[in-house]
Protein backbone atom coordinates (compact mmCIF):
# COMPACT_ATOMS: atom_id res chain seq x y z
CA UNK A 1 0.00 0.00 0.00
CA UNK A 2 2.92 2.27 1.00
CA UNK A 3 4.82 1.84 -2.60
CA UNK A 4 1.46 2.52 -4.50
CA UNK A 5 0.96 5.69 -2.20
CA UNK A 6 4.17 6.96 -2.57
CA UNK A 7 3.99 6.61 -6.33
CA UNK A 8 0.47 7.82 -6.66
CA UNK A 9 1.89 11.22 -4.86
CA UNK A 10 5.09 11.05 -7.33
CA UNK A 11 2.40 11.22 -10.07
CA UNK A 12 4.04 8.49 -11.47
CA UNK A 13 0.73 6.64 -11.21
CA UNK A 14 -1.27 9.96 -12.60
CA UNK A 15 -5.22 9.73 -12.10
CA UNK A 16 -6.75 6.86 -14.79
CA UNK A 17 -3.80 5.24 -14.41
CA UNK A 18 -4.13 1.18 -14.86
CA UNK A 19 -1.75 -0.51 -12.07
CA UNK A 20 0.25 -2.99 -12.49
CA UNK A 21 -1.81 -6.47 -12.18
CA UNK A 22 -2.06 -8.65 -9.14
CA UNK A 23 0.39 -11.38 -10.42
CA UNK A 24 3.07 -8.19 -11.95
CA UNK A 25 2.76 -6.61 -8.63
CA UNK A 26 2.98 -9.91 -6.35
CA UNK A 27 6.29 -11.03 -8.75
CA UNK A 28 7.92 -7.58 -8.27
CA UNK A 29 7.55 -7.42 -4.64
CA UNK A 30 8.15 -10.78 -4.02
CA UNK A 31 5.10 -11.29 -2.15
CA UNK A 32 1.99 -13.65 -2.34
CA UNK A 33 -1.22 -12.74 -4.66
CA UNK A 34 -3.54 -12.40 -1.90
CA UNK A 35 -1.42 -9.73 -0.21
CA UNK A 36 -1.90 -7.43 -3.23
CA UNK A 37 -5.65 -8.51 -3.19
CA UNK A 38 -5.66 -7.12 0.12
CA UNK A 39 -3.62 -3.96 -0.07
CA UNK A 40 -5.49 -3.09 -3.78
CA UNK A 41 -9.18 -3.98 -1.85
CA UNK A 42 -8.27 -1.54 1.14
CA UNK A 43 -6.30 1.61 -1.25
CA UNK A 44 -10.23 0.82 -2.97
CA UNK A 45 -11.54 1.51 0.55
CA UNK A 46 -9.70 4.57 0.98
CA UNK A 47 -10.46 5.87 -2.40
CA UNK A 48 -7.44 6.15 -3.56
CA UNK A 49 -8.13 2.90 -6.85
CA UNK A 50 -11.08 1.97 -8.21
CA UNK A 51 -11.59 -2.27 -9.37
CA UNK A 52 -13.02 -2.45 -12.84
CA UNK A 53 -13.92 -6.05 -13.24
CA UNK A 54 -12.34 -7.85 -15.33
CA UNK A 55 -9.84 -5.27 -16.28
CA UNK A 56 -7.99 -4.07 -12.89
CA UNK A 57 -7.24 -1.58 -10.55
CA UNK A 58 -7.01 2.33 -11.72
CA UNK A 59 -6.07 5.59 -9.80
CA UNK A 60 -8.73 7.76 -8.81
CA UNK A 61 -8.61 11.51 -8.99
CA UNK A 62 -7.98 14.45 -8.95
CA UNK A 63 -3.86 14.55 -8.83
CA UNK A 64 -2.46 13.62 -5.41
CA UNK A 65 -0.08 16.75 -4.26
CA UNK A 66 3.07 16.88 -5.53
CA UNK A 67 5.79 15.54 -2.66
CA UNK A 68 8.95 16.23 -3.27
CA UNK A 69 10.55 14.62 -0.19
CA UNK A 70 8.19 10.72 -0.96
CA UNK A 71 9.77 10.73 -4.70
CA UNK A 72 12.90 10.58 -3.15
CA UNK A 73 14.54 6.91 -2.60
CA UNK A 74 13.13 5.60 0.93
CA UNK A 75 16.05 6.27 2.90
CA UNK A 76 16.95 7.60 6.63
CA UNK A 77 15.53 11.24 6.99
CA UNK A 78 19.27 12.36 7.48
CA UNK A 79 20.50 11.47 4.30
CA UNK A 80 17.58 13.17 2.23
CA UNK A 81 18.75 15.88 0.72
CA UNK A 82 15.39 18.50 1.26
CA UNK A 83 16.00 17.55 4.73
CA UNK A 84 19.53 18.35 4.90
CA UNK A 85 18.62 21.88 3.42
CA UNK A 86 15.68 22.13 6.06
CA UNK A 87 18.17 21.42 8.95
CA UNK A 88 20.68 24.01 7.92
CA UNK A 89 17.82 26.47 6.78
CA UNK A 90 15.81 26.04 10.19
CA UNK A 91 17.71 25.06 13.46
CA UNK A 92 17.92 28.43 15.71
CA UNK A 93 22.12 29.94 15.53
CA UNK A 94 23.58 27.91 18.54
CA UNK A 95 23.49 24.73 16.00
CA UNK A 96 26.87 23.93 14.64
CA UNK A 97 26.45 23.30 10.88
CA UNK A 98 29.62 21.70 9.08
CA UNK A 99 27.23 20.16 6.57
CA UNK A 100 25.85 23.34 5.21
CA UNK A 101 26.71 24.82 1.67
CA UNK A 102 27.56 29.23 2.70
CA UNK A 103 29.44 31.42 4.94
CA UNK A 104 28.90 32.49 8.06
CA UNK A 105 27.23 35.56 8.49
CA UNK A 106 30.12 37.62 9.37
CA UNK A 107 31.82 36.29 6.53
CA UNK A 108 29.61 37.91 3.99
CA UNK A 109 29.76 41.40 2.64
CA UNK A 110 28.10 43.37 4.83
CA UNK A 111 29.08 46.93 4.59
CA UNK A 112 28.47 46.61 1.07
CA UNK A 113 24.84 45.39 1.35
CA UNK A 114 24.54 48.15 3.66
CA UNK A 115 25.85 50.15 0.95
CA UNK A 116 23.64 49.52 -1.61
CA UNK A 117 20.90 49.70 0.71
CA UNK A 118 21.65 53.35 1.79
CA UNK A 119 21.97 54.10 -1.96
CA UNK A 120 18.11 52.21 -3.01
CA UNK A 121 16.87 54.57 -0.21
CA UNK A 122 18.03 57.58 -1.82
CA UNK A 123 16.60 56.08 -5.11
CA UNK A 124 13.80 57.60 -7.75
CA UNK A 125 10.30 56.10 -6.42
CA UNK A 126 10.43 53.46 -9.65
CA UNK A 127 13.35 51.70 -8.33
CA UNK A 128 11.93 51.42 -5.39
CA UNK A 129 8.22 50.31 -6.41
CA UNK A 130 7.92 48.95 -9.98
CA UNK A 131 8.54 45.93 -11.76
CA UNK A 132 12.40 45.28 -13.54
CA UNK A 133 12.65 44.60 -16.93
CA UNK A 134 12.14 41.35 -18.53
CA UNK A 135 16.36 40.77 -18.21
CA UNK A 136 16.90 42.79 -15.43
CA UNK A 137 18.89 45.70 -14.90
CA UNK A 138 20.86 47.05 -17.46
CA UNK A 139 23.62 47.94 -15.40
CA UNK A 140 24.21 44.73 -13.98
CA UNK A 141 24.05 42.98 -17.15
CA UNK A 142 26.97 45.29 -18.62
CA UNK A 143 28.66 44.56 -15.63
CA UNK A 144 28.51 40.47 -16.09
CA UNK A 145 29.40 40.68 -19.50
CA UNK A 146 32.47 42.23 -18.58
CA UNK A 147 33.21 40.21 -15.96
CA UNK A 148 32.29 37.03 -18.04
CA UNK A 149 34.98 38.32 -20.74
CA UNK A 150 37.58 37.69 -18.20
CA UNK A 151 36.60 33.82 -18.18
CA UNK A 152 37.02 34.37 -21.57
CA UNK A 153 32.97 34.07 -22.26
CA UNK A 154 31.37 35.89 -24.75
CA UNK A 155 28.29 37.12 -23.48
CA UNK A 156 27.26 40.79 -24.37
CA UNK A 157 24.62 42.17 -22.14
CA UNK A 158 21.01 41.17 -24.61
CA UNK A 159 22.57 37.24 -23.80
CA UNK A 160 22.11 37.84 -19.71
CA UNK A 161 19.01 37.36 -17.99
CA UNK A 162 18.49 38.07 -14.48
CA UNK A 163 17.07 35.51 -12.31
CA UNK A 164 15.94 35.57 -8.50
CA UNK A 165 18.56 33.28 -8.13
CA UNK A 166 21.13 30.34 -8.87
CA UNK A 167 18.34 27.86 -8.25
CA UNK A 168 15.72 30.10 -10.05
CA UNK A 169 17.99 29.95 -12.77
CA UNK A 170 18.20 26.00 -12.90
CA UNK A 171 14.39 25.75 -12.42
CA UNK A 172 13.44 27.94 -15.81
CA UNK A 173 15.94 25.94 -17.95
CA UNK A 174 14.69 22.99 -16.96
CA UNK A 175 10.69 24.58 -17.34
CA UNK A 176 12.04 25.64 -20.95
CA UNK A 177 14.20 22.47 -22.35
CA UNK A 178 12.41 18.71 -20.13
CA UNK A 179 9.41 17.11 -20.43
CA UNK A 180 8.22 14.78 -17.78
CA UNK A 181 10.36 11.32 -18.42
CA UNK A 182 13.28 13.06 -20.13
CA UNK A 183 17.10 11.74 -18.54
CA UNK A 184 19.47 14.40 -16.99
CA UNK A 185 23.22 13.36 -16.40
CA UNK A 186 24.21 14.47 -13.40
CA UNK A 187 27.78 14.23 -11.30
CA UNK A 188 28.05 11.83 -8.91
CA UNK A 189 28.44 13.09 -6.19
CA UNK A 190 27.01 16.28 -6.92
CA UNK A 191 25.24 19.27 -5.12
CA UNK A 192 22.29 17.87 -3.56
CA UNK A 193 19.19 19.98 -4.90
CA UNK A 194 20.01 19.13 -8.21
CA UNK A 195 18.85 16.00 -7.54
CA UNK A 196 15.43 17.85 -5.68
CA UNK A 197 14.95 20.00 -8.65
CA UNK A 198 14.74 17.30 -11.22
CA UNK A 199 11.79 15.31 -9.35
CA UNK A 200 9.95 18.35 -9.37
CA UNK A 201 10.33 18.36 -13.09
CA UNK A 202 9.65 14.35 -13.15
CA UNK A 203 13.23 13.81 -15.11
CA UNK A 204 15.03 10.90 -14.16
CA UNK A 205 18.55 11.25 -13.30
CA UNK A 206 21.74 9.52 -14.11
CA UNK A 207 24.64 9.67 -12.42
CA UNK A 208 28.42 10.34 -14.25
CA UNK A 209 31.39 9.10 -11.79
CA UNK A 210 33.21 12.49 -10.97
CA UNK A 211 37.28 12.35 -10.93
CA UNK A 212 39.73 15.47 -9.98
CA UNK A 213 39.78 15.94 -13.04
CA UNK A 214 36.16 16.35 -14.10
CA UNK A 215 33.35 13.61 -15.17
CA UNK A 216 34.15 10.48 -16.04
CA UNK A 217 34.69 10.81 -19.66
CA UNK A 218 34.04 7.38 -20.90
CA UNK A 219 31.00 6.78 -18.41
CA UNK A 220 29.71 9.64 -20.15
CA UNK A 221 29.79 8.64 -23.38
CA UNK A 222 28.16 5.11 -22.24
CA UNK A 223 25.24 6.83 -20.83
CA UNK A 224 24.91 9.41 -23.72
CA UNK A 225 24.51 6.14 -25.93
CA UNK A 226 22.18 4.15 -23.04
CA UNK A 227 20.27 7.14 -22.16
CA UNK A 228 20.19 9.87 -24.70
CA UNK A 229 20.09 12.79 -22.07
CA UNK A 230 18.54 16.02 -22.61
CA UNK A 231 20.65 17.82 -20.81
CA UNK A 232 23.57 17.66 -18.32
CA UNK A 233 24.09 20.02 -15.06
CA UNK A 234 27.65 20.37 -13.53
CA UNK A 235 29.55 22.39 -11.58
CA UNK A 236 33.05 22.85 -13.74
CA UNK A 237 35.00 25.83 -11.85
CA UNK A 238 34.88 24.81 -8.09
CA UNK A 239 33.11 21.11 -8.17
CA UNK A 240 29.87 21.01 -5.02
CA UNK A 241 30.96 19.05 -3.36
CA UNK A 242 34.22 17.62 -4.14
CA UNK A 243 36.34 20.73 -4.67
CA UNK A 244 37.41 19.53 -7.79
CA UNK A 245 38.39 21.75 -10.65
CA UNK A 246 37.60 20.90 -14.37
CA UNK A 247 40.79 19.67 -16.85
CA UNK A 248 40.94 21.49 -20.27
CA UNK A 249 41.38 17.87 -21.82
CA UNK A 250 38.69 16.57 -19.99
CA UNK A 251 36.51 19.63 -21.27
CA UNK A 252 37.33 19.11 -24.29
CA UNK A 253 36.30 15.55 -24.58
CA UNK A 254 32.83 16.38 -22.82
CA UNK A 255 32.13 19.01 -25.25
CA UNK A 256 32.87 16.86 -28.38
CA UNK A 257 30.57 13.81 -27.08
CA UNK A 258 27.77 16.82 -26.23
CA UNK A 259 28.19 18.04 -29.77
CA UNK A 260 27.57 14.66 -31.20
CA UNK A 261 24.51 13.55 -29.00
CA UNK A 262 22.95 17.27 -29.42
CA UNK A 263 23.21 17.74 -25.42
CA UNK A 264 23.15 20.96 -23.66
CA UNK A 265 25.05 21.42 -20.51
CA UNK A 266 24.04 23.69 -17.79
CA UNK A 267 27.28 25.13 -16.36
CA UNK A 268 26.57 26.05 -12.57
CA UNK A 269 29.03 28.79 -12.07
CA UNK A 270 27.85 29.98 -8.46
CA UNK A 271 31.62 29.61 -6.63
CA UNK A 272 33.31 31.96 -9.73
CA UNK A 273 34.61 34.08 -6.85
CA UNK A 274 36.61 31.57 -4.73
CA UNK A 275 39.08 30.78 -7.29
CA UNK A 276 42.44 32.38 -6.88
CA UNK A 277 43.05 31.41 -10.16
CA UNK A 278 40.40 30.61 -13.14
CA UNK A 279 39.73 26.66 -13.81
CA UNK A 280 38.54 26.19 -17.66
CA UNK A 281 34.62 26.71 -18.58
CA UNK A 282 32.68 24.95 -20.48
CA UNK A 283 30.45 28.32 -21.31
CA UNK A 284 34.55 29.69 -22.89
CA UNK A 285 34.91 26.58 -24.88
CA UNK A 286 31.80 25.84 -26.83
CA UNK A 287 30.99 29.74 -26.89
CA UNK A 288 27.22 29.34 -25.60
CA UNK A 289 26.43 27.18 -28.11
CA UNK A 290 25.15 24.18 -26.54
CA UNK A 291 26.60 25.27 -23.17
CA UNK A 292 23.71 27.59 -20.82
CA UNK A 293 26.25 29.16 -18.01
CA UNK A 294 24.38 30.46 -14.58
CA UNK A 295 25.67 32.26 -11.53
CA UNK A 296 24.96 34.50 -8.46
CA UNK A 297 26.11 35.95 -5.66
CA UNK A 298 24.82 34.51 -2.79
CA UNK A 299 27.72 32.76 -1.47
CA UNK A 300 30.04 35.58 -1.43
CA UNK A 301 27.88 39.15 -1.24
CA UNK A 302 24.11 38.26 0.59
CA UNK A 303 22.04 34.99 0.26
CA UNK A 304 19.04 37.33 1.74
CA UNK A 305 19.25 39.65 -2.03
CA UNK A 306 17.82 36.86 -4.02
CA UNK A 307 19.59 37.90 -7.77
CA UNK A 308 21.31 35.36 -10.02
CA UNK A 309 21.75 35.06 -13.78
CA UNK A 310 21.83 33.36 -16.58
CA UNK A 311 23.81 33.88 -20.60
CA UNK A 312 22.75 31.94 -22.81
CA UNK A 313 22.20 31.63 -26.95
CA UNK A 314 20.14 34.78 -28.07
CA UNK A 315 17.06 32.61 -28.92
CA UNK A 316 16.98 30.85 -26.33
CA UNK A 317 17.54 33.81 -23.54
CA UNK A 318 14.28 35.42 -25.39
CA UNK A 319 12.15 32.33 -25.01
CA UNK A 320 13.61 31.89 -21.24
CA UNK A 321 12.69 35.76 -20.82
CA UNK A 322 9.20 35.06 -21.58
CA UNK A 323 8.97 31.94 -19.44
CA UNK A 324 10.24 34.01 -16.53
CA UNK A 325 7.44 37.02 -16.91
CA UNK A 326 5.06 34.13 -17.42
CA UNK A 327 6.28 32.53 -13.82
CA UNK A 328 7.61 35.65 -11.94
CA UNK A 329 6.51 38.70 -14.42
CA UNK A 330 9.06 41.77 -14.15
CA UNK A 331 11.24 39.88 -11.36
CA UNK A 332 12.06 42.20 -8.51
CA UNK A 333 14.44 44.77 -9.24
CA UNK A 334 15.41 45.82 -5.65
CA UNK A 335 17.97 43.14 -4.76
CA UNK A 336 19.42 43.87 -8.38
CA UNK A 337 20.08 47.66 -7.55
CA UNK A 338 21.73 46.65 -4.35
CA UNK A 339 23.89 44.08 -5.61
CA UNK A 340 25.05 46.07 -8.50
CA UNK A 341 25.89 49.44 -5.98
CA UNK A 342 27.69 46.32 -3.94
CA UNK A 343 29.58 44.74 -6.58
CA UNK A 344 31.01 48.12 -8.26
CA UNK A 345 32.01 49.81 -4.89
CA UNK A 346 35.75 49.59 -3.92
CA UNK A 347 35.55 46.90 -1.27
CA UNK A 348 34.28 43.60 -3.02
CA UNK A 349 37.79 42.72 -4.51
CA UNK A 350 39.26 43.21 -1.40
CA UNK A 351 36.47 41.39 0.44
CA UNK A 352 36.92 38.58 -1.50
CA UNK A 353 40.65 38.38 -1.07
CA UNK A 354 40.21 38.37 2.65
CA UNK A 355 37.86 35.76 2.77
CA UNK A 356 39.87 33.47 -0.14
CA UNK A 357 42.82 33.95 3.07
CA UNK A 358 40.58 32.77 5.19
CA UNK A 359 39.04 30.06 3.25
CA UNK A 360 43.01 28.70 2.52
CA UNK A 361 43.75 29.31 6.66
CA UNK A 362 40.39 27.38 7.39
CA UNK A 363 40.96 24.55 5.33
CA UNK A 364 44.66 23.73 6.48
CA UNK A 365 43.38 23.77 9.99
CA UNK A 366 40.01 21.31 9.24
CA UNK A 367 42.22 19.12 7.22
CA UNK A 368 44.43 18.52 10.30
CA UNK A 369 41.81 18.18 12.83
CA UNK A 370 39.83 15.62 10.73
CA UNK A 371 42.65 13.57 9.77
CA UNK A 372 43.26 13.12 13.62
CA UNK A 373 39.81 11.47 13.71
CA UNK A 374 41.45 9.47 10.63
CA UNK A 375 39.13 11.66 8.28
CA UNK A 376 40.82 11.94 5.02
CA UNK A 377 40.21 13.76 1.87
CA UNK A 378 40.00 12.48 -1.62
CA UNK A 379 41.39 15.16 -2.52
CA UNK A 380 43.05 18.87 -1.26
CA UNK A 381 40.92 21.47 -3.04
CA UNK A 382 42.73 24.84 -4.20
CA UNK A 383 39.82 26.81 -3.19
CA UNK A 384 36.25 27.21 -2.55
CA UNK A 385 34.83 26.62 1.05
CA UNK A 386 34.43 22.42 0.89
CA UNK A 387 36.23 19.27 1.43
CA UNK A 388 35.14 15.70 -0.14
CA UNK A 389 36.20 13.78 2.84
CA UNK A 390 36.44 9.52 3.64
CA UNK A 391 35.27 8.11 6.87
CA UNK A 392 37.17 5.85 8.53
CA UNK A 393 37.22 2.03 7.18
CA UNK A 394 33.71 0.88 8.44
CA UNK A 395 32.13 3.86 9.69
CA UNK A 396 28.89 5.11 7.78
CA UNK A 397 28.06 8.71 7.64
CA UNK A 398 24.10 8.46 7.89
CA UNK A 399 24.91 6.83 11.09
CA UNK A 400 27.80 9.59 12.35
CA UNK A 401 24.93 12.39 11.31
CA UNK A 402 21.89 11.44 13.32
CA UNK A 403 24.39 10.82 16.08
CA UNK A 404 25.45 14.14 15.48
CA UNK A 405 22.48 15.97 15.05
CA UNK A 406 21.31 15.00 18.64
CA UNK A 407 24.32 16.60 19.75
CA UNK A 408 23.61 19.70 17.58
CA UNK A 409 26.18 19.75 14.41
CA UNK A 410 23.90 19.51 11.26
CA UNK A 411 26.88 17.23 8.90
CA UNK A 412 25.74 16.65 5.25
CA UNK A 413 26.37 12.81 4.72
CA UNK A 414 27.95 11.21 1.35
CA UNK A 415 24.87 9.82 -0.30
CA UNK A 416 22.69 12.98 0.09
CA UNK A 417 24.94 13.84 -2.90
CA UNK A 418 25.04 10.42 -4.43
CA UNK A 419 22.72 9.47 -6.93
CA UNK A 420 24.72 5.60 -7.43
CA UNK A 421 24.16 5.86 -3.39
CA UNK A 422 27.93 4.62 -3.20
CA UNK A 423 28.93 7.48 -0.76
CA UNK A 424 27.79 6.09 2.38
CA UNK A 425 31.36 6.59 3.29
CA UNK A 426 31.59 10.16 3.05
CA UNK A 427 31.08 13.61 4.12
CA UNK A 428 31.57 16.49 2.64
CA UNK A 429 32.63 19.70 4.99
CA UNK A 430 32.30 23.36 4.66
CA UNK A 431 35.48 24.85 6.14
CA UNK A 432 34.58 27.91 6.95
CA UNK A 433 31.86 26.24 9.20
CA UNK A 434 33.96 23.91 10.99
CA UNK A 435 36.03 26.34 13.48
CA UNK A 436 34.06 24.92 16.47
CA UNK A 437 36.38 22.36 18.03
CA UNK A 438 32.80 20.93 19.46
CA UNK A 439 32.18 19.62 15.73
CA UNK A 440 34.97 17.53 16.26
CA UNK A 441 34.37 16.49 19.57
CA UNK A 442 31.61 15.13 19.01
CA UNK A 443 32.30 13.42 15.35
CA UNK A 444 35.13 11.81 17.47
CA UNK A 445 32.22 10.17 19.83
CA UNK A 446 29.74 9.43 16.99
CA UNK A 447 32.95 7.54 15.29
CA UNK A 448 33.94 5.88 18.63
CA UNK A 449 37.63 7.21 17.98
Amino acid sequence: MNAVRARITARAYPPGARLPSIRAQATAMQVSVSTVVEAYERLAAEGLVAARPGSGYYVLGPAAPLRLAEMAPQLDREIDPLWVARQSLETCATVLKPGCGWLPPSWMYEAGVRRGLRAAARAAPSQLVDYGTPLGLPPLRQWLARRLAALNIEAPPEQIMLTESGTQAIDLICRFLLEPGDTVLVDDPCYFNFHALLRAHRAKAVGIPYTPKGPDVEAFRQALEAHAPRLYITNSGIHNPTGATLSSVTAHRILKLAEQAGLVIVEDDIYADFESSPAPRLAAFDGLSRVIYIGSFSKTISAALRCGYIAGRTDWIAGLADLKIATSFGGGRLAADVLYAALTASGYRRHMEAVRARLGEARERTIARLGKLGITPWLVPEAGMFVWCRLPAGADAAEAARFCLRQGVVLAPGNAFSQSQLAGDFLRFNVAQSTDERIFTTLARALGA
